[in-house]
């Protein structure tokens, strides 16, 4: 039995979609959510929906409850996500799962999501059998950006000329569903990336391409973009973050060329372009 937390976000809604789409019987796939009725549909196709709450342990025994493989997928309560991950942890061990997924982070010793690092402490503590998918940054966390640019034509920020190595949600959750059902994965920690690192530059780029107008790329410094930031409305925690994600990928740390993506999925990564006119059609 394969279980997926945080089933009905994002990533767990393609995940379980890949899983089916592979022949995995729905009856073998558990859906562990915080609000089961947000999973109606899930459940109408087969698929077991069970409550799974990151912050009441109870929960998560019964969620996990026979399983056997386990992709915990990374909860989004910055500060508390340790101790969240660590309950999912301990459940699985306590229920004696066979293999744990983990939706980790790219570099999670230098990364500026710092939770990941923990996260994965925990899991090589619990003595589990695990993999770590180590997503890098998601093309679809550029969409505002691209949508915002349809009125100004500027996409502002403060990365200079780092690059970044995007892939869709689509191209993680398919890494995700190679990595469950496949072989072989145990003990491995996969560095996942799209297949061209591409700079802010090259996003304005694409965005022109997607938009039909010109769309440039305005570099400030880190303080600039910050203020930029909390002037349009955004509150300063969150202008901290983005400006702390811009100088990660100045640093060079958001760039990856492992190819383990592309690998995993058999297929090259979906181009910027691309993934950003599919999410926008999407949105």
């Amino acid at each position: 039995m394969i279980v997926i937390t945080a089933a009905t976000g994002h990533l767990g809604r393609l995940v379980l979609a890949g899983l089916l789409a592979a022949g995995v019987e729905p009856r073998e796939i558990v859906a562990a959510v915080r609000r089961p009725e947000n999973a109606a549909d899930l459940a109408g196709r087969g698929v077991q929906v069970r409550r799974g709450d990151y912050d009441d342990p109870q929960s998560l025994g019964t969620a996990l409850a026979g399983a056997e493989k386990v992709l915990l997928i990374s909860g989004s309560d910055v500060g508390r996500r340790v101790q969240q991950h660590s309950a999912v942890v301990e459940a699985a061990r306590r229920d004696g799962a066979s293999h744990i997924v983990y939706t980790s982070v790219l570099r999670p010793q230098q990364s500026p999501v710092a939770e990941h690092k923990g996260s994965e402490a925990a899991i090589l503590a619990s003595g589990l059998p695990h993999t770590f998918l180590r997503n890098g940054w998601y093309t679809e966390s550029y969409t505002a950006a691209v949508a915002m640019a349809a009125d100004s034509g500027v996409i502002v920020g403060s990365a200079g000329d780092g690059r970044v190595s995007s892939a869709t949600r689509a191209d993680y959750a398919a890494a995700a569903v190679a990595v469950l059902t496949g072989e072989g994965h145990e003990g491995k920690a996969y560095d996942l990336s799209g297949d061209v690192a591409w700079t802010y530059a090259d996003l304005a780029e694409a965005a022109a391409s997607v938009l039909h107008r010109d769309v440039t790329y305005q570099n400030l410094a880190a303080d600039a973009h910050r203020a930029a930031l909390t002037g349009a409305g955004l509150p300063a925690p969150v202008a901290d973050f983005v400006v702390s994600v811009d100088q990660a990928i100045a640093q060079g740390l958001l760039e990856d060329h492992s190819g383990d993506l592309a690998r995993l999925i058999g297929r090259p990564t979906t181009p910027l372009a691309e993934g950003l006119a599919r999410d926008l059609k999407n949105t």
